[in-house]
């Protein structure tokens, strides 16, 4: 089910919980979300839909994957500056991003899963896990 945008600051600014396998509801709901918006979105977490729970949904390319309970294992030294925006806030914002992670997660079944992002991808991914701490930026 395709779901609002939550713009709360308050609701974003708080630390997702770990997902378990009872949020696969959630999982799909933030996945039709994020197809629903795109033309003008690459990546949300589920807290920009309301659930507090440590999912992430991206697209990279014509593809889209779902992590539950990312976790950034290691990280370029190479750091550079971008401007992000999200469907959650007015305009855009500077922030400094790593040029690639690695991140293990869970997929949509619960298998543990390990994959390096570069690039845009690492930028998209780094940005959702902001949402996931309560960062925003």
């Amino acid at each position: 089910m395709v779901r609002e945008i939550v713009r709360d600051t308050a609701l974003l600014r708080q630390p997702s919980l770990p997902a378990t396998r009872k949020d696969g509801k959630a999982a799909d709901d933030l996945l039709a979300t994020l197809k629903a918006h795109a033309a003008d979105c690459v990546g949300m977490a589920a807290n920009m839909i309301g659930i507090t729970k440590r999912i992430v949904a991206v697209r990279t390319g014509q593809a889209y994957l779902l992590l539950l309970n990312p976790v950034i294992t290691a990280r370029s030294p190479e750091t550079y500056l971008a401007e992000e925006g999200c469907l959650s806030l007015d305009g855009v914002r500077p922030v400094r991003r790593h040029a690639w992670i690695e991140v293990t997660y869970c997929d949509r079944k619960f298998k543990r899963k390990q994959q390096r992002f570069t690039g845009l991808a690492a930028q998209i991914v780094q940005h959702e896990m902001d949402h996931l701490e309560g960062i925003l930026i």
